[in-house]
């Protein structure tokens, strides 16, 4: 059909027939796009069939205070199951405070599971469910080796629906986010596999069916921005729940913030930091107290480790420095002091 083109100027009107246009040709599909289709296809069930036994769904009961006194509430998530004798990876902030745990598995079966330990500086926890026979596990892969463009998929019960599969590609590696406690968790995994509510706690797996991290969160205001914990940080934090049903840090009991070194101070004592961390509390009777350091103090290395941020400091507090003596390096007004501390277990977060 011709198409008409309408030239209006003050004066009049012109028309204008525009001549046919021959329709364009589709070029068809090559093969070798539709092999590639199909062998995502493929990849994608296969690794949906081969993960699906292991992924679990997990409800949670806890009574919660109320002005009218206490009532109960109920929230859910998603899990896996790591170990044929029913150990389960999940979110420390879905099944955190659970009175009651009850997970079902991808065949309907239902088990009630204990809280053996959950660690929410990482959002990491670890239940466990009994039973006569032996359960699917699923295979622990290596966040390490992981390329930004390959594939991730991620399998959980948004919302309650059942075994949700979506899929896309590992966005970035080496983020950093922040715990409900606000310490910051390094190495996480970024995808833009859609994750929702109830995703939490499942598995992001790639393609040769080996979970790569733990999905914990999302950006609600964006699309396609989640993040999952790095497999290879839940092994070692599933490992020390399993022994100790926590996870030992250090501690000595400063409050502070980050803050810039004056530049005379940097080339005065040839320092490789740019910031610090200011103190501004010391609690009474804590290894920062007896080491005699005060508010006003700038931290400015742990040992042998430049410190220039908060975050870095509690990187340095592990659980090999309990008890260990430890060398805090520090500026005070103008002077450059070494203190003698040893750090003491961290209270639990509640």
């Amino acid at each position: 059909m011709n198409r008409l083109f309408q030239l209006i100027n003050e004066n009049e009107t012109q028309t204008v027939v525009a001549p046919p246009v021959a329709p364009a040709a589709v070029a068809p599909v090559a093969s070798s796009d539709e092999e590639l289709l199909d062998s995502y296809s493929r990849t994608v069930s296969r690794v949906v069939r081969q993960i699906s036994p292991s992924v679990v769904n997990i409800e949670i009961r806890k009574l919660v205070a109320t002005k009218a006194g206490k009532t109960e509430a109920r929230g859910g998530g998603s899990g896996f199951i790591f170990t044929p004798d029913g150990f389960v990876l999940t979110n420390s902030h879905v099944v955190h405070g659970a009175d009651q745990i009850d997970v079902m598995l991808a065949d309907g079966s239902r088990y009630q599971a204990r809280l053996i330990g959950d660690d929410p500086e990482t959002d990491l926890a670890v239940i466990r469910i009994e039973g006569a026979e032996l359960f699917v596990p699923a295979v622990l892969g290596d966040s390490a080796s992981l390329l930004v463009g390959q594939v991730a998929i991620a399998i959980g019960n948004p919302y309650g629906f059942q075994t949700t599969v979506t899929a896309g590609v590992v966005s970035a590696t080496a983020r950093s986010m922040r715990s409900q406690s606000g310490r910051l968790i390094d190495n996480v995994v970024q995808t833009d596999a859609a994750l929702n509510p109830g995703n939490s706690g499942g598995p992001l797996v790639n393609s040769a069916g080996e979970v790569i991290g733990v999905n914990t969160a999302v950006i609600l205001p964006a699309q396609g921005i989640c993040f999952a914990i790095p497999v290879n940080t839940a092994k070692w934090v599933a490992a020390r729940l399993i022994r100790d049903g926590r996870i030992r840090r250090s501690y000595i009991g400063v409050g502070g913030q980050n803050v810039p070194l004056h530049r005379k101070i940097v080339r005065y004592y040839n320092l490789d930091n740019d910031g610090g961390v200011l103190v501004l509390n010391v609690e009474p009777l804590s290894p920062a107290a007896k080491a005699g350091l005060q508010d006003g103090d700038v931290v400015i290395g742990f040992n042998d480790a430049v410190v220039e941020t908060i975050d870095d400091l509690q990187r340095q507090l592990t659980d090999e420095r309990c008890g260990e003596a430890c060398t805090l390096h520090v500026i005070r007004r103008t002077e450059k002091l070494a203190l003698k501390l040893t750090p003491s277990e961290a209270p639990r977060t509640n």
